[in-house]
């Protein structure tokens, strides 16, 4: 965080701007910068960030400001952006707990497989619910939103699945380590990678397919990478990734009463359903992009995804196993979690 100060000859009157009247501005001002690992054309940044951080800049009356860095800008790797924003390296960062396996425990309940049902706004709200409890995975840093997109789908170089033993032996870019284990339960080959390195590794054929959202695919050009794309039966996803919009506790302790509050007014519960509704909004658009270049998008049988569910139902019982060595109650959490879920969803 940059804090600069400069004395004002007289206070400005306040303004109305996106729609929102400001109050006075103060001699302060406040530059956060916002550090995430996708292009400046996904939707993480034209859907949440950006609009995120006009508003507050209106509702401070431009007391605050935000930077934004894209792609990595600032420097590391994406798995480096929790400790940046942990560390103060950058003031806010957007980015997913599963870069960083171990250290979210409880917030990966929510990437099981059989936990999350497919809409972006049920799973958001959920997790709100349940901050109390997973809570502990966020105390170094100031969470404002933890989400979900709204599930993974499949998505090949040249197979088209069709059966669950069509997985055998494919290589395949799993979002997090119980992707990986959900990979592993179908008999395929997980191969962990951040997104960004996604559309490389299908073309030079590192990769037999990737589990994404239609979302993602858009502004990494998928459906010019792969021919086939596939859903379980109704639509339901083959879970889905966490993802962590969170600012350094230091920031934002910078910060006077008037202006916590503002960011504390356009956080977590606030932001959680609109956030939720617009992701599930972009999956028919990724999916009109898939054939519209004449690519395949399907969904398995009832039959192949019962198939499906049985075998990744050993990722949750896996899961519970490992978080019991961390004291926590992991059957309680998935009950729990899908309890919530199933009360939001429509």
């Amino acid at each position: 965080m940059r804090l600069t100060q400069r004395t004002l000859c007289t206070a400005l009157a306040s303004v109305a701007f996106l729609g929102v009247t400001t109050t006075t501005v103060f001699s302060q001002e406040f530059t956060f910068t916002i550090h995430h690992f996708l292009s400046p054309k996904a939707p993480a940044q034209t859907v949440l960030i950006e609009p995120w951080a006009k508003k507050i800049e209106a509702e401070s009356g431009g007391r605050i400001k935000f930077e934004i860095f894209p792609s990595m800008s600032m420097g590391g790797k994406p798995r480096d952006l929790y400790k940046q924003v942990r560390d103060g390296v950058a003031d806010i960062v957007w980015t997913s707990p599963g870069y960083t396996p171990g250290v979210f425990p409880r917030v990966e309940v929510f990437e099981l497989p059989g936990v999350h049902n497919g809409d972006a706004k049920a799973t958001n709200l959920a997790i709100q619910d349940m901050m109390g409890e997973i809570g502990e995975d966020l105390k170094k840093i100031k969470p404002l939103l933890i989400h979900v997109h709204a599930g993974n789908a499949l998505h090949t170089v040249s197979k088209d699945i069709k059966y669950f033993e069509d997985l055998k032996g494919l290589k395949l870019r799993s979002p997090s380590r119980t992707g990986a284990w959900m990979v592993e339960s179908w008999g395929a080959e997980p191969v962990g990678m951040p997104v960004p390195a996604l559309p490389q590794a299908l073309a030079k054929n590192a990769i037999d397919g990737a589990l994404i959202p239609f979302e993602v695919a858009i502004p990494l050009k998928i459906a010019e990478l792969t021919d086939f794309s596939v859903e379980m039966h109704g639509g339901e996803r083959f879970g889905t990734a966490t993802f962590m919009f969170a600012m350094n506790q230091n920031s934002f302790n910078s910060l006077p009463d008037d202006l916590k509050k503002i960011i504390d007014d356009n956080s977590g519960a606030a932001i959680a359903p609109a956030v939720g509704e617009a992701w599930n909004n972009i999956e028919p658009i990724g999916k009109k992009v898939a054939t519209d270049k004449g690519k395949s998008v399907s969904q398995l049988s009832a039959a192949e995804s019962a198939k499906f569910s049985a075998a990744s139902a050993t990722v949750i019982d896996r899961w519970i196993g490992e978080v019991k060595g961390n004291s926590i109650d992991g059957r309680g959490l998935v009950t729990r979690a899908q309890e919530a879920i199933a009360k939001h969803s429509k």
